[in-house]
């Protein structure tokens, strides 16, 4: 029988994906930059080119690209644990901060568990959880665009097994009060793991959010993740950690895939956290745009929360979502609309966010 005979025989059976998987809606990421005089404004990316510390450390570590990296990558672990105050064994590493939190659901989930979590937040999330075979448990965002974090303890049941807080959250940028998160710590089960995902905490203000580790010292089942995507410039590199306690940890760093992360990964996110003084002079650079943007879109008449991220969130039916983001494709400028919800847009360099604000004058209420 030839091949095209074998795919169309009526008796044949094929290899099938799960069902979780079949149904599974793909991860659908920013648009790509096509031309020189295109804003990509839709993936939260450092509009900076790398670090020059970063990028030499990479050149650096090209030259062995022909060996695998430490699968262990105790170097930047430990270089970790001395910049966070904790022990190596409290750090666990991956891809990016997503991927690290492919260990944290595969690690503790069985088929039929529950994960809680704000939405609409990083939609990854829902992604993850259904690929384990768990249960996503969606929250609706209150009033103010952030966490209900009463509704959300209020929805724990005997198999949830992990509770999701994005702060500041993904796409809306409203932060959660430590304040808060302790009182929520306060009224759920110890054995439930409480992950704060921070990939943008270098872009808030100070007292907006949390004080994580503190948090992480008083309740051992929480666990911070964070990622050096975004204000360390390393998004194509893919490199993310979390802390938790040394048990939690090690289920990480099993459940991880071998050299997941790459040597130049490494290498280069040791050179960032070494040159923090010049990260945090690009962040305050950044803040600084997003407050000028958002007075100018407030006196436009946009009504907007503030935003503790790399980027502003306009909520926006889908009507006035469609007409915004056709009004930034006409002019170059690539944003990300969230169906049903609204447009996220990243703040970069002056000359584009000035763009940004041309367009949205024309649209303002």
């Amino acid at each position: 029988m030839t091949h095209d005979q074998l795919l169309t025989a009526p008796e044949t059976a094929f290899p099938t994906l799960r069902g979780a998987v079949a149904g599974l809606p793909s991860y659908v990421p920013g648009r790509r930059s096509a031309g020189l005089d295109i804003a990509a404004l839709a993936s939260n990316e450092s509009h900076y080119e790398p670090l020059p510390a970063a990028a030499a450390a990479v050149t650096e570590a090209a030259g062995t690209m022909n060996r695998y990296p430490d699968s262990a990558a105790v170097e930047l672990r430990e270089r970790l644990a001395r910049h966070l105050g904790v022990t190596v064994g409290e750090v666990a590493v991956g891809p990016g901060s997503v991927g690290v939190l492919q260990q944290i659901i595969t690690g503790l989930c069985d088929a039929g568990d529950e994960v809680i979590f704000a939405w609409r937040s990083f939609e990854a999330y829902p992604i993850l959880v259904e690929l384990a075979g768990a249960r996503p448990v969606r929250i609706p965002l209150d009033d103010a665009e952030g966490h209900n974090l009463g509704a959300m303890a209020a929805a724990v049941t005997d198999r949830t097994k992990v509770i999701l807080l994005c702060t500041p959250n993904n796409p809306t940028g409203v932060p959660i009060s430590h304040e808060r998160i302790e009182v929520f710590l306060r009224s759920v089960r110890s054995d439930i793991l409480v992950v704060i995902d921070e990939a943008y905490v270098e872009y808030a203000e100070a007292g907006s959010g949390p004080d994580s580790l503190s948090l992480y010292r008083q309740y051992p089942n929480v666990c911070i993740l964070r990622t050096f995507s975004k204000a360390y410039g390393l998004a194509g590199l893919r490199v993310g950690y979390a802390v938790s306690a040394p048990a939690v940890a090690e289920g990480l760093r099993r459940t991880a895939l071998p050299f997941s992360v790459s040597a130049l990964a490494q290498k280069a996110a040791i050179a960032s956290l070494d040159a923090g003084e010049a990260m945090e002079s690009r962040v305050a650079a950044v803040k600084q745009e997003r407050a000028r943007m958002a007075a100018q879109l407030e006196a436009q008449g946009w009504k907007l929360q503030p935003s503790q991220g790399n980027f502003l969130w306009i909520r926006a039916d889908d009507s006035l979502r469609a007409r915004l983001v056709d009004a930034f494709d006409r002019a170059d400028i690539l944003v990300r609309g969230y169906q049903g919800d609204g447009v996220r847009i990243t703040v970069a360099d002056s000359a584009s966010n000035d763009r940004v604000l041309r367009i949205l004058e024309t649209h303002a209420a």
